[in-house]
Order: C-alpha cells, then sequence, then structure tokens
C-alpha cells in the first residue's frame, strides 16, 4: 500500500469494480472516489456505451469542476475517451465500425448462437444485440434487464453467468475464429462484445499513458476480472501493476488504504 499512494493516477473497470453490473454508482462509491480525487487522477475504462457511462456514472458524482478535470472516462472498452473541460465533457476521440464491420459481426453472432445451440430466454428486457457504435455487443438478457428490475435483474444475470459461462466461451471462441480481424471477448456477467483488433483495456492504458502522459509504471488498475479470460485481464499485458478485488464493497476498502497510506 505503501507503494501504491505514491501512484500518479488510479485506473478502475467500471461494471462490478465501481458498481454492480448495469447498476447506478452507490452514494458511499462516490465519496470514497471523491477522496481519491482529491489525491490522485482517476480513469474508468468498462464495456459500456458512453450514454451508459453518464447515466450509471457521471450523473452521481455531483463534484466540483477541479474534481471532474482529474477524472477520465474511457467507454465501449476504450474505442472512446471523454475528459471534462470548460463546464462540459469533451470528446477527446472515438473510433466507429464501419456498415461492413457490423454486419460481419452481426453474422459471426448468428453463426455461434446456431453452432452451440444457445436459445435466446423467452423474455428479455431491451436490445440482445446492441450498436455501440464502435463496439457490438450481445446481452444474454437484454441491455435493460438491470435497469427494469435493480438487484433482482444483478442476480438473474449472475444466474445465467452460472449456467451459462461454458457456452458463452464457447461462442467467444468460434466468433474469433471466424473474426480475425476484430477483438471478441467476454464482458461482464453476460455480454460478448466486439472491438476493432487490438481494443482492449490494455489498449485502454496506453491511451492514458499517450494522452495523459503518465508512465504505466506510475498507474495501478483495479478490476473484478483480471482473471484468465476475463475481461480485464488484457491490462496486464503493458505490464501495469494490477489490484484484483471482487465486488465495489472492496473497492471502497482498497481506496481507503490508498489514502490512508499517504
Amino acid at each position: 500500500m505503501n507503494k501504491l499512494s505514491k501512484k500518479a493516477l488510479i485506473v478502475f473497470d467500471l461494471d462490478g469494480t465501481l458498481a454492480e453490473s448495469k447498476a447506478p454508482l452507490k452514494p458511499d462509491m462516490a465519496r470514497a472516489l471523491k477522496a481519491l480525487l482529491t489525491e490522485k487522477r482517476v480513469a474508468v475504462i468498462g464495456g459500456g456505451s458512453y450514454e451508459v457511462f453518464k447515466d450509471q456514472f457521471v450523473k452521481h458524482l455531483p463534484f466540483p469542476a477541479p474534481l471532474l478535470e482529474r477524472l477520465f472516462l474511457f467507454p465501449t472498452t476504450s474505442t472512446a475517451f471523454y475528459r471534462y473541460k470548460r463546464g462540459a465533457w469533451r470528446t477527446v476521440y472515438r473510433k466507429t465500425l464501419s456498415a461492413a464491420d457490423k454486419k460481419k459481426i452481426m453474422k459471426a453472432f448468428g453463426d455461434a448462437f446456431k453452432e452451440t445451440g444457445y436459445v435466446h430466454p423467452k423474455k428479455v428486457w431491451g436490445p440482445v444485440i446492441e450498436d455501440r457504435g464502435s463496439q457490438v455487443t450481445f446481452s444474454a438478457l437484454g441491455q435493460d434487464v438491470v435497469t427494469k428490475f435493480g438487484k433482482k435483474g444483478i442476480a438473474m444475470k449472475e444466474q445465467w453467468f452460472k449456467e451459462n459461462q461454458p457456452l458463452r466461451l464457447r461462442m467467444v471462441k468460434i466468433m474469433a475464429r471466424e473474426l480475425p480481424r476484430f477483438e471478441v471477448r467476454s464482458g461482464g456477467l453476460t455480454s460478448i462484445d466486439v472491438t476493432q483488433k487490438g481494443i482492449d483495456k490494455g489498449y485502454g492504458v496506453r491511451q492514458i499513458e499517450k494522452h495523459l502522459r503518465v508512465p504505466i509504471k506510475d498507474m495501478v488498475f483495479i478490476g473484478d476480472a483480471l482473471y484468465k479470460g476475463g475481461n480485464d485481464a488484457a491490462a496486464k499485458k503493458t505490464g501495469i501493476q494490477t489490484i484484483p478485488i471482487t465486488g465495489p464493497k472492496e473497492t471502497i476498502t482498497i481506496i481507503d488504504k490508498i489514502l490512508d497510506s499517504k
């Protein structure tokens, strides 16, 4: 922890780390982040779209401008970067997929469903496959299940994960074989994310280094899916120090320890 106190920038995953999957940021996490931002710069890399970031995360941070200017957002697995300047969130970059690329991705999803024999649930809430501009995402129960049911929705996603994770990994493998020019990975509890090749959370860490001019050795990455095959694991390729956690409560404990060790 003494070493962590010397880090210049803390990088967080969003779902499962700062907030429950697709659930709003809780007040205790907002308070912890406010305290952290007084001491450190903070970046957040997540699979959700910028609109999801705003609704799930940003609107629950009633912070003064000087603190928001120390916060950096990398939605859709870092295919976009937003920072707060002159009183508003502004786009630094945003990569997009072409119509032809999206058509290939949609075909690959269909082929993976067919080859694995995957049967969609009879009831879903919101789009099952969402075009996020720079990323195409499959969400088994629909994009809005947590919005609709809150904690019950999170429990539903956890149950789907327990019952279907091996099958989801098979679908990822099939799609990766069919889409060699793209990055295909599991995201969160029920998702499969597809982006341009080389776009993952390791890419996001390197973009932080490039745009914010912070050496990777001066960062730490905190996430709930740093295990092999997890959607945070790609960050390790950069050599960044990592801290695996199991949920937002543990994240708050880590933040408190970073601050207490100063």
